[in-house]
């Protein structure tokens, strides 16, 4: 049996092993384990790790404990985080955390006076917790000094993505000092979220941890061929038609213009049998929606993998996941609502001809193979396409190549004779002097009077 890792195997300081033994915390979770070296080599690093696994120690113990005193009043490290509340939350860990260290934390967040926060920054910070917005308010108004900067961590960055903060990251990062330790927190990967380590960050060591309790031998995993959108929704209608087996469905899509799309479609076939959440939907219009679900009012939840990550719902039949999510740990967040509390549970996965290659990484990650199961024959198939599986056809060679409609007309290539231009050079003044016969000083013009009265 493999030993378990205590706080004493890592190389904490004495402050840090003090605040934690007044905590009461002994063993490190899973990602604070696994985080400890890599965050404190100074290397990029991404950490996969649902909320809840402890991911603020896991980037806050390696950081502090090579964070020298310093009077200096720009801060160091820079967190980002989503939403006011978790600036609230992350300045109360860190404050725990640094209880017999002399270290100073701000948190600054919309919603509230920008004068009493850039008082606040005026004296002198370590540590600046926030919000993208607010954080980029106060370093244009040249308050916020960000030239010292050397850690930088987006803590749920899923979460900042898919509430449209991209631009304000981006204009943060114009601002930062290239050189400095990116440190990024996740609970589900997308394409977003890829493009940005892409961008950004200097060959990311990653940190995985598996969804904690996601028992695979008590769910049913077991998947479909599926041709289309349309196809998938006949499908997915002819499985809800069986109420009873199918009583508390979570149903999976990978973005949240299918999730309405979908919506309206089941809507049409189940009325008044769907809801539907993701992070467009007012926070009250989720709240309504999860709630309605749970209770049961309505048997089938529309979801995106980020406004489902936090779902904890007791006694979901099946999760159906409409599209075959492109990184495993996405499949096994959503895969994990159910079978819970060694309940058995049951994953249905809907898979096109492009996503094959996507099951066969998950089968990979699990080291297991996911069960196939014959399409129904009484299922219509659709090769009615939406316009995300239409094909787009590009001209390789010549992007830009303009339109036969945008080609200018007939006009742009007749002028008539008088808007045709005439380069007259120096002579052009004498022609026009001649035509009117205009007198060229005052005492011509007086000449021609005295001449005219006689």
């Amino acid at each position: 049996m493999e030993q378990q890792t205590s706080f004493t195997d890592l190389n904490l300081n004495t402050p840090l092993y003090n605040a934690l033994g007044d905590l009461g915390f002994e063993y490190p979770t899973p990602i604070q384990a696994q985080a400890f070296n890599i965050v404190a080599s100074g290397k990029d690093v991404v950490g996969i790790a649902q909320t809840g696994t402890g991911k603020t120690f896991a980037y806050m113990l390696p950081i502090l404990r090579h964070l020298k005193y310093s009077t200096q009043e720009n801060p160091r490290v820079l967190i980002l985080v989503p939403t006011r509340e978790l600036v609230v939350q992350v300045v109360d860990e860190i404050e725990k955390l640094a209880a017999y260290i002399n270290v100073r934390v701000l948190g600054v967040y919309g919603g509230t006076n920008i004068n009493t926060q850039k008082r606040a920054i005026a004296e002198g910070q370590d540590i600046i917790v926030a919000t993208p917005g607010r954080l980029f308010d106060l370093a244009v108004s040249h308050v916020l000094q960000l030239k010292s900067i050397h850690k930088l961590v987006i803590d749920e960055v899923d979460v900042m993505l898919d509430l449209g903060f991209r631009h304000q990251l981006l204009n943060i990062f114009d601002i930062l000092p290239e050189r400095r330790q990116n440190i990024m927190f996740s609970a589900t990967m997308t394409e977003d979220v890829d493009e940005l380590i892409t961008d950004f960050f200097t060959k990311p060591e990653k940190v995985t941890i598996a969804v904690s309790g996601t028992p695979l031998h008590n769910i049913e995993q077991q998947r479909y061929d599926v041709r289309n959108f349309y196809t998938k929704t006949n499908l997915l209608e002819h499985l809800l038609h069986d109420s009873e087996t199918y009583n508390k469905v979570l149903v999976f899509v990978g973005f949240k213009k299918l999730a309405d799309r979908l919506f309206d479609e089941l809507e049409e076939r189940f009325p008044g049998q769907s809801c539907v959440i993701h992070s467009n939907k007012t926070q009250n219009y989720r709240l309504r929606s999860i709630e309605q679900f749970r209770a049961g009012e309505n048997r089938i939840l529309i979801a995106t993998d980020v406004m489902a990550r936090g779902l904890d719902i007791e006694n979901i039949s099946q999760v159906i996941n409409f599209d075959t999510p492109k990184y495993p740990e996405n499949y096994m967040h959503r895969i994990g609502r159910t079978g819970r509390a060694e309940q058995q549970g049951q994953a249905l996965t809907f898979s096109t001809e492009n996503e094959q290659e996507a099951i066969e990484g998950i089968e990979d990650y699990m080291d297991k193979t996911i069960d196939f199961i014959e399409f129904p024959s009484e299922v219509e198939i659709s090769n009615l396409l939406i316009e995300e599986e239409r094909p787009q056809i590009r001209e390789r060679y010549n992007p830009l190549k303009q339109r036969d409609e945008d080609a200018p007309g007939p006009a742009f290539h007749e002028k008539k004779d008088k808007n045709k231009k005439e380069n007259l050079g120096g002579s052009y003044k004498f022609k026009i002097a001649a035509k009117y016969k205009k007198p060229k000083t005052k005492g011509d013009k007086n000449y021609n009077k005295r001449n005219n009265k006689k």
